[in-house]
């Protein structure tokens, strides 16, 4: 085949044409599939804010991309400026659980296995997934860490602080120690014993502590 058959109307033609049923097969396993990955999302979620919308993108993305592969596999011209099309789209909505970026090329590698025919693959691998997402995303973790922020004065508050984090917390880091011209403002990293926090109110008994707060912390961001 030479470059000048490709722009034959005959060859445009045949490029255009697609299988009705094949499309609507294709459309309805991204749809079943898409549904299965929003169960598993919705029961491994493990946050406070659960956003539904972000449920329902997820089958959207995977009906989405099956119809974009569709019109790629069939149409040569359209998989030409469907490229240049999508090399300019920017998508700059923040992702905050790492945990959703899995989810959502999860839908978007369905949605390109279900448009090129591999519905078997798609299938199976979609099920392996769950499965395994099922289980340690579900996975309690007792051992969370928290933030502990305590503004005090003196250096004897805060001797008496940081010895009371030791006897009252399973574990505890010093992560930073802010000092103001009367005061600081001491962060330490703690590990709970068994979610107790009694020692808070130790702490805020202490002369010369003005306020201490309890966050939960991931490492990168408190919440």
């Amino acid at each position: 085949m030479t470059f000048n058959d490709i722009f034959k109307n005959s060859f445009l033609e045949s490029a255009t044409s697609f299988s009705a049923v094949n499309t609507i097969i294709a459309m309805i396993t991204a749809f079943l599939i898409g549904l299965f990955i929003f169960a598993i999302y919705k029961k491994t979620f493990s946050g406070v804010m659960y956003s539904s919308a972000f449920g329902v993108s997820l089958i959207a993305m995977s009906l989405i991309t099956t119809l974009v592969i569709l019109a790629i596999t069939t149409n040569i011209v359209l998989s030409l400026g469907m490229v240049g099309a999508l090399s300019i789209v920017r998508f700059r909505t923040a992702v905050k659980d790492p945990l959703d970026i899995a989810f959502l090329f999860w839908a978007i590698a369905v949605g390109i296995v279900v448009g090129a025919g591999l519905i078997p693959l798609a299938i199976i691998g979609s099920a392996i997934i769950g499965v395994i997402l099922f289980i340690f995303a579900n996975k309690k973790v007792n051992d969370k860490p928290y933030m502990l922020l305590v503004h005090c004065a003196g250096e004897e508050a805060e001797s008496e602080i940081l010895k009371i984090v030791k006897q009252g917390t399973k574990k505890s880091m010093l992560k930073s120690k802010t000092v103001y011209e009367h005061a600081s403002e001491l962060s330490i990293e703690v590990r709970l014993k068994e979610s107790e926090s009694n020692f808070v109110n130790e702490i805020n008994q202490i002369e010369g502590v003005a306020r201490t707060t309890l966050v939960s912390y991931n490492g990168e961001y408190m919440s």
